[in-house]
């Protein structure tokens, strides 16, 4: 015994608390859970540890536990002798260590056979709840073909269509922008040959939104084929608009206009227009019910929970058709690479609060023309701040006039102005809403930036807002735009501000809703280019959706759907038609790539004549040459193909008469063959021959 252990015995003694362990006790645990000996305790630790358990009495206040050992030290009668006790002379010798001191085994849980079949008919609703699609008939033998004739792979340019074996319908008619080697071309159509394939069958043109990638080529089909239009009215009165401008007023008889929520019988088809926000107003999905089953298809679209007019999707309609049983769904890729959810329009409103507060003297506002509700919410902050509101542009004009007169926009004429007027206003109480956000050569905002704008001249003291993002292939003239108006010395508000312009396209999250809440069989993702529609088949299979029940679609696939598969049966001709909005006329094919080639390798102009007695050149040969040689080696080139053609004609062997046509491709061949060699350029090489006697 220690010094320390002395000095404790010598100390007058208490009752131990019966519910805790003296240092004492605590120490000699201590030490043999530390301990990698098995001796057993000394014969005084024992003594002291039963003097203690004699010495333990029940609280006064405190219920005998009938589950412990009694006084007495005898088993309670109710509990079953431990074969693991020690008796209560020694703790068991725990090499582990205490972990699992104290602690009661687990009475295992009573799974009866009730429980067991509330969890069977549990598992059996989510089954069904996760696949509403089951209900669809399984048997029906019926088909349906679903052909993109644009869209896919690009952006912009939709148009579809869906038949059954009796009939058709064609979903929107839309164009696109050229690249920068279409010379010359301002939108692109699609081609029309599969239509008029088919045009015995098809029994309307179905309209989901008035964006110009989706109604603008509606004028150039119309020339061509002639179907029933439905769609909501302010579609139909843009389109109105441009059947105006080419010359197809008449055409107006064929609209058809649709109420939301309501059915309309096309052909085979019963179509419901399912409202839906987008970037747009008055933009719709579709639920179309077909002989084999029910097909929704979301068109352009994004899940705005807090919209500027206050109308939010109509997701009960999405979830109606979804309980009912889902085919296939079609659905909005154009964002499908944007993790989260798109924000919502009313961001931007925000970040014109602080732009017209910075600004000191005129604001110049551009977006697209067809984004209504970005429009209203510039004006509203216009008003607000005192000024006075001058749309300028003739497409900006236009629609803002529609949807004035539809009741989309409400706003009194007193604050609007002429272009003629804004001289007669201080600069901070001008707001000017135009044109030319993508760069456009020809539109309101580039002619200012070049200084060619009748009204508008540019000073340092005004801010330009450019409220949007650039289209793909748009992004090399949206630069040019940039740097003109920054050369002009105005201040101009662009990404630097993140919410300056939201997207009109669902991400990811918004994506995965649509999918959850239509829990279709089939899945089919449209409205992109192909990795974009391969990233939303991702988020698919993320959503449940078995992966070979979807298909990557190009334009011209056609893929047909039964209530069992979807697979391609065939491909059908796509391409697209170049326009000179200029004149409203199709540019061929063969112009296009004359231009492609003159832009790229040059011309060669080659006239003479030739005497019809000799076979000989009369006079002297005229040669000119663009784009192929600089102007100091002309001479030089010129005495090539001059020595080119007197060699020919020199050996060909004249029959006693001269070919003009003849000569002129031999001579052709000849030129083209020697600037190939001495300048790899393939350019277009131009042969006038002339006969003389």
């Amino acid at each position: 015994m220690n010094e320390n252990q002395e000095n404790n015995n010598n100390k007058p003694k208490r009752n131990p608390n019966p519910y805790r362990q003296n240092s004492q006790t605590v120490q000699n645990n201590n030490q043999n859970r530390d301990s990698d000996s098995k001796e057993p305790r000394k014969s005084n630790e024992r003594q002291n540890n039963q003097s203690q358990n004699n010495n333990k009495r029940p609280h006064p206040n405190r219920k005998p536990n009938p589950s412990s050992n009694s006084q007495d030290g005898k088993q309670h009668p109710s509990r079953k002798p431990n074969p693991n006790a020690n008796n209560g002379n020694q703790r068991p010798n725990n090499k582990s260590g205490n972990k699992n001191r104290g602690r009661r085994k687990p009475t295992p849980t009573n799974v009866s056979e009730e429980m067991k079949a509330c969890l069977a008919e549990n598992e059996k609703v989510q089954q069904e709840r996760m696949s509403p699609w089951k209900q669809i008939e399984m048997n029906s033998r019926g088909k349906i073909r679903f052909t993109p004739l644009g869209g896919l792979g690009e952006i912009g340019g939709n148009i579809a269509v869906m038949e059954s074996e009796n009939s058709a319908f064609i979903i929107d008619v839309g164009m696109s922008f050229p690249d920068e080697t279409m010379h010359g071309v301002d939108i692109l159509v699609p081609d029309f040959s599969y239509l008029h394939a088919i045009k015995d069958k098809i029994k309307a043109i179905i309209i989901t939104h008035s964006h110009e990638d989706h109604i603008g080529a509606m004028p150039y089909l119309f020339k061509e084929l002639k179907f029933p239009i439905y769609g909501t009215p302010l579609a139909l009165a843009m389109i109105e608009n441009k059947f105006n401008e080419h010359g197809l007023s008449a055409d107006t008889k064929y609209f058809n206009f649709v109420t939301k929520r309501k059915q309309y019988e096309v052909g085979d088809f019963k179509i419901e227009w399912m409202h839906m926000t987008h970037s747009i107003v008055d933009s719709s999905s579709l639920a179309i019910e077909t002989p084999v089953g029910t097909i929704i298809h979301t068109a352009d679209f994004k899940i705005d929970h807090t919209p500027i007019d206050g109308y939010s999707s109509d997701l009960h309609r999405f979830a109606y058709y979804g309980s009912k049983g889902v085919l296939c769904l079609f659905s909005d890729s154009t964002n499908s690479h944007n993790p989260g959810s798109t924000k919502s329009e009313k961001i931007v409103g925000k970040t014109f609060d602080s732009l017209f507060e910075l600004a000191k003297g005129r604001v110049i506002m551009s977006t697209f023309s067809s984004n209504v509700h970005r429009i209203v919410q510039a004006m509203d902050r216009g008003i607000k701040h005192g000024r006075k509101i001058c749309v300028i542009g003739r497409s900006m004009e236009r629609n803002i006039e529609t949807t004035r007169k539809l009741g989309y926009v409400n706003i009194e004429d007193k604050h609007f102005i002429e272009p003629h007027e804004i001289g007669r206003y201080k600069e901070e109480e001008v707001l000017v809403v135009t044109t030319g956000s993508q760069g456009e050569e020809m539109a309101a905002l580039s002619r200012m930036a070049s200084d060619k704008h009748r009204h508008i001249k540019l000073k340092p003291t005004d801010t330009v807002i450019i409220s949007a993002s650039a289209i793909p292939g748009n992004e090399g003239s949206v630069s040019k735009l940039m740097n003109r108006l920054i050369k002009a010395g105005v201040t101009v508000r662009y990404k630097e501000f993140s919410d300056i312009h939201v997207s009109g396209h669902a991400a990811q999250e918004e994506q995965k809703l649509i999918i959850r809440l239509v829990q279709p069989k089939f899945f089919l993702p449209v409205h992109g280019e192909y990795n974009h529609i391969a990233a939303h088949a991702k988020t698919a299979v993320e959503c449940g959706v078995d992966k070979r029940n979807m298909l990557l679609m190009t334009d011209g696939d056609q893929i047909e759907i039964t209530t069992k598969f979807i697979k391609k049966v065939k491909t059908v001709k796509t391409g697209k038609r170049y326009i000179d909005n200029m004149n409203n006329k199709e540019i061929f094919d063969d112009v296009v790539t004359d231009r492609q080639k003159l832009a790229t390798d040059g011309i060669i102009n080659v006239s003479m004549q030739i005497s019809t007695s000799t076979g000989k050149a009369s006079g002297k040969t005229v040669i000119s040459t663009f784009g192929i040689i600089p102007d100091k080696d002309d001479k030089k080139f010129e005495k090539e193909i001059e020595h080119i053609i007197e060699t020919y004609l020199l050996t060909n062997k004249d029959d006693g008469s001269v070919n003009a046509k003849k000569v002129e491709e031999d001579i052709r061949g000849l030129v083209r063959k020697h600037v190939v060699r001495i300048k790899k350029l393939y350019p277009v090489i131009a042969v006038n021959v002339f006969l003389a006697n």
